[in-house]
């Protein structure tokens, strides 16, 4: 068997979560792996009383997690709103690593998504043979949730088709799954909830309705507030990601994810950071995920065609890919902003003359 690219963050943070477990003596509701105050801990990043440092697995707004944990605590589902590449993702997997010990029961949204993805299906092997019977069921990673009083997960619930997207209602409402053919249901164990996640800002995103948006207690997860505070989450995550892909561990790299970062800011909020010059956003995100993308293709082409330091040619042809999604308009965005703010910043004609070149 051969080492796994990704492990879940259960796996990833075991040992976090064992130092963590171990003097954490606060209140655990039912089937919690951790209390509120541990879990908070470990999405937060903390140094216990014993010396142990637990890693930040989000940077940002501390009190957004106090209440996603705490909407957990209660009967109400957890939806995580947001653009695209505001961590999302990471933050659901890792409060369902923390409260139940597995991120793992997960649905992962797409139009292509059924109902029976939400419910369960048929081995329809065992039901030709045998008919109806518990046997012949395919549970959904929700109703294995329901069963175990355990999290589950739906990513992109805005990607499913509106009509499957309302399944979710009586599942939340009821907490259960009626079985008909078995004149049966499975009934939510204590400790089972549901993460939810969901943009409004890709193309074929699916609105929900008020209906299900009533199921749930929303935290919109923003991106961060200061050049600082990105500059941070990227630095992080790239060095994260390199020890998981192996890359090399490159020298004098802040500079390059600085400048990185800057670029998408001012192309995102469309002026520059001092707010002097105003700019033309771009059609795309920009987000935090893309910075680390671009950073670590510019880490591997350094590692590996260059001569080991990360500079503006290794990441100018990612960066270029990033902004102009669109061959026509951000094109002509993207070569203005070139000649008008980066050719006069000081310091920063290489990154000019890559971006050109390209």
């Amino acid at each position: 068997m051969g080492e796994e690219l990704r492990l879940p963050a259960e796996l990833l943070f075991q040992e976090e979560i064992e130092q963590i477990k171990s003097i954490d003596d606060k209140p655990r509701p039912s089937s919690w792996e951790l209390s509120p105050w541990g879990v908070e801990q470990f999405i937060m990043g903390a140094t216990l009383r014993n010396g142990f440092a637990v890693s930040a697995k989000y940077i940002g707004n501390r009190r957004l997690i106090q209440i996603a944990i705490a909407t957990l605590v209660t009967d109400r589902a957890l939806l995580l709103y947001g653009l695209p590449g505001t961590a999302k993702s990471w933050v659901a997997e890792n409060l369902a690593a923390a409260i139940s010990g597995d991120s793992q029961l997960i649905v992962q949204g797409t139009a292509g998504t059924l109902e029976t993805d939400l419910r369960y299906n048929w081995n329809y092997a065992k039901l030709l043979q045998e008919g109806p019977s518990e046997q012949a069921i395919v549970k959904s990673p929700l109703m294995r949730a329901m069963e175990m009083g355990k999290i589950a997960r739906v990513e992109e619930l805005t990607r499913i088709p509106a009509e499957v997207q309302d399944t979710l209602i009586s599942l939340l409402s009821e907490k259960n799954i009626a079985i008909p053919d078995l004149n049966s249901s499975v009934y939510a164990q204590k400790g089972f909830n549901l993460i939810a996640t969901a943009n409004n800002r890709d193309k074929g995103v699916n609105e929900f309705s008020s209906a299900l948006k009533r199921r749930f207690n929303t935290v919109i997860l923003p991106l961060p507030n200061t050049l600082e505070e990105e500059v941070a989450i990227v630095k992080k995550r790239v060095a994260d990601f390199g020890t998981t892909l192996e890359l090399p561990e490159l020298p004098d790299s802040f500079e390059e994810i600085k400048r990185v970062v800057t670029i998408f800011r001012e192309l995102r909020e469309a002026k520059t950071v001092d707010g002097k010059e105003k700019v033309k956003p771009t059609s795309g995100t920009l987000s935090p995920a893309e910075a680390i993308s671009v950073v670590n293709n510019g880490i591997a082409l350094s590692a590996h065609f260059g001569d080991g330091q990360l500079q503006a040619h290794d990441i100018a042809s990612s960066l270029v890919g990033a902004v102009v999604k669109d061959p026509e308009k951000d094109q002509v965005i993207w070569n203005e902003y070139l000649d008008t703010i980066i050719k006069s910043r000081k310091g920063w004609s290489d990154l000019y003359r890559a971006c050109k070149d390209q």
